[in-house]
C-alpha cells in the first residue's frame, strides 16, 4: 500500500482523476452488493479509493469563507470532520445511483512542475449517452495532487456550500454551523 501512496505523489492531475474513476468503476462492477446500492460498501469504497485524494481542509476553508480565520483550531478540526462526513454521504448516494455511467477525462495541456493548482476537465456520460461536464480542481500538496472542488455544469460544489454556510454563520456563528452539519450527518432516527 505504501507504494501506491508514493507513486500517487508523482501522478499528474488528469492521470489521478482517471485513476480514481477507474478504481471506483472497477469496484462497482466487481461487487454486486455495491452495484445494487449497499451504502456501507459505498462508504468503504469512498474511504479507500476516493478520500485519500481529497483535500478536505482546503475545501472546508473555501466553503466556510471569511469565518474560517475566526475559527479556533478545534472548530476548524470539527468543521473539516463534519464537512468530510457530509461529502462521504453524498458520495455514497452517488454510488447508489450508478447505472452504467462513465467518466471520460478530456485531454489537457501539460501541467508545469511550478504550478500549484490544476483543473481537470471531464465528461460524465450517462447511460442514455447524455454528457455532463464536470471539472475537478486540484492543488499540489506534499502528498501529491489533491482535489478540493469540483464543478458540475459550471456550478462549484464549494461555492454552493459557501452560500449555504454563510447564511448559517451569520445567524448562528461557527458553532452553529458545526451543529447544523453534525445534525445533517446523523442518520435519521425512525
Amino acid at each position: 500500500m505504501v507504494g501506491v501512496t508514493a507513486s500517487a505523489q508523482d501522478i499528474a492531475p488528469d492521470q489521478l482523476v482517471q485513476k480514481i474513476t477507474v478504481d471506483v468503476l472497477v469496484a462497482i462492477k466487481s461487487d454486486r452488493e455495491l452495484a445494487a446500492g449497499d451504502k456501507q460498501k459505498a462508504i468503504k469504497v469512498a474511504e479507500q479509493k476516493v478520500l485519500p485524494y481529497i483535500d478536505f481542509e482546503e475545501a472546508t476553508r473555501l466553503a466556510v469563507g471569511r469565518a474560517w480565520t475566526r475559527a479556533s483550531p478545534e472548530q476548524k478540526e470539527r468543521l473539516v470532520g463534519e464537512f468530510r462526513n457530509m461529502l462521504v454521504r453524498t458520495y455514497a448516494n452517488a454510488v447508489h445511483a450508478y447505472q452504467g455511467q462513465t467518466l471520460m477525462v478530456l485531454p489537457s495541456r501539460g501541467i508545469k512542475d511550478t504550478e500549484a493548482e490544476a483543473t481537470v476537465h471531464t465528461q460524465y456520460i450517462r447511460s442514455s449517452g447524455q454528457k455532463l461536464p464536470i471539472d475537478f480542481t486540484l492543488r499540489r500538496t506534499d502528498a501529491g495532487w489533491k482535489v478540493y472542488d469540483f464543478t458540475v455544469e459550471g456550478v462549484s460544489l464549494v461555492l454552493t456550500y459557501r452560500s449555504e454556510f454563510d447564511a448559517v454563520l451569520k445567524q448562528e456563528g461557527i458553532d452553529g454551523l458545526i451543529n447544523r452539519l453534525a445534525q445533517k450527518n446523523t442518520p435519521a432516527q425512525h
